[in-house]
């Protein structure tokens, strides 16, 4: 009896890995250059247990924010060590998270939680060319572009889906790209985005 369990639940997941699929996301400015550093991501109706990590750093180091483009989802917790010899003072006055830490060295007590989605940029009061961005989506399926413009999301349900990019360098300010897209097996799309040059 419980071999038969094990196995209807061995088939089970199989039939569920069986489903996940892969999607490939080019992104484009303008003039069909790539384009680094742009978030993709994918809402679906469908419910997932899968969570992203719920835990990432923004780094200080040579008076810069690393990485200057981070993505995470709904109730990450963000760190922001400070690896340079003088203090920062990092804040964000954005509608998706309002934080400050005051004057510090080394790493913050405690993290910041990013509760809510939209952008979130970062500056330091201290350092006016420090900049940075946080983008919080709702959905375990995102990432971010390479040097190629170019990411891919995995382990995705099948079926029509929202496909979304936000880059920090846009025309409009916080737009968010959006298509249809369905998703089958492995397949390739590409998101065209205007940009400042």
């Amino acid at each position: 009896m419980s071999n038969t369990i094990i196995l209807s639940a061995l088939l089970f997941v199989t039939s569920l890995h069986a489903q996940a699929a892969e999607l490939s996301v080019q992104v484009l400015d303008q003039a069909g250059n790539p384009l680094s550093n742009a978030v993709v991501y994918l809402e679906t109706s469908v419910k997932s247990a899968v969570k992203s990590t719920i835990e990432a750093n923004v780094d200080q180091k040579n008076k810069q924010f690393s990485p200057i483009v981070s993505v995470v989802q709904v109730g990450t917790s963000v760190n922001f060590p400070n690896k340079d010899s003088v203090r920062h003072h990092v804040y964000s006055f954005s509608p998706a998270k309002t934080f400050e830490l005051k004057l510090y060295s080394g790493v913050p007590a405690k993290p910041v939680v990013f509760d809510k989605p939209g952008t979130v940029i970062l500056g330091c009061n201290i350092h006016d060319n420090m900049l940075a961005y946080i983008h919080i989506v709702d959905t375990p399926y995102f990432g971010k572009t390479d040097v190629n413009g170019m990411v891919k999301l995995t382990d995705l349900p099948t079926g029509q889906h929202t496909l979304k990019a936000w880059h920090y360098a846009t025309v409009k300010e916080n737009f968010v790209s959006e298509q249809k897209v369905t998703v089958k097996s492995n397949d390739t799309v590409s998101i065209k985005l205007e940009t400042h040059n």
